[in-house]
């Protein structure tokens, strides 16, 4: 185990050791109750919250929902606290960027695989082409009439 990841499994079992104490479960001592009792009040094994007391690593993101549950606290921050994402990272999955991508026609064409270059500067062609000419009925308020229609 890496120090970073070891530092990290130490300050969250020091958090969660104060949160349990602070909810009123006695850690004393092996047989004070307490670990056995939010086991039980958590829905997890006490050898996984005995486990996570000790300061071993658990990353199963299902141990950790229960975790969040049982403690009030938002998933994101038992997975920081955990060591299992970063901030930038929690940050990245809450606000992911869904900006629109634009590509060039030449991208798009290397992206579907066109690399006959005849097939290439007709696309490319097209593509500009249909990118310079207005949709029907942009910025109009009345559609064109149908071909062969009557006018009122």
């Amino acid at each position: 185990m890496t120090n970073r990841k070891r530092d990290s499994a130490h300050a969250f079992a020091e958090w969660l050791h104060t949160r349990l104490t602070a909810r009123g479960y006695d850690l004393t001592g092996p047989r004070s109750g307490g670990k056995s009792r939010f086991a039980e009040d958590s829905g997890l094994s006490p050898s996984t919250v005995g486990r996570l007391l000790r300061a071993e690593p658990v990353t199963d993101t299902d141990v950790l929902a229960r975790l969040a549950a049982a403690l009030g606290v938002p998933l994101g921050e038992i997975l920081v606290r955990a060591g299992v994402l970063s901030e930038e990272e929690l940050g990245a999955v809450r606000a992911p960027d869904t900006g629109p991508r634009r590509i060039t026609p030449e991208d798009a064409a290397a992206e579907l695989g066109i690399t006959d270059p005849q097939a290439r500067r007709l696309f490319i062609n097209m593509t500009e082409t249909l990118q310079r000419t207005p949709r029907p009925n942009d910025g109009r308020r009345g559609a064109d009439p149908q071909p062969g229609a009557q006018p009122k």
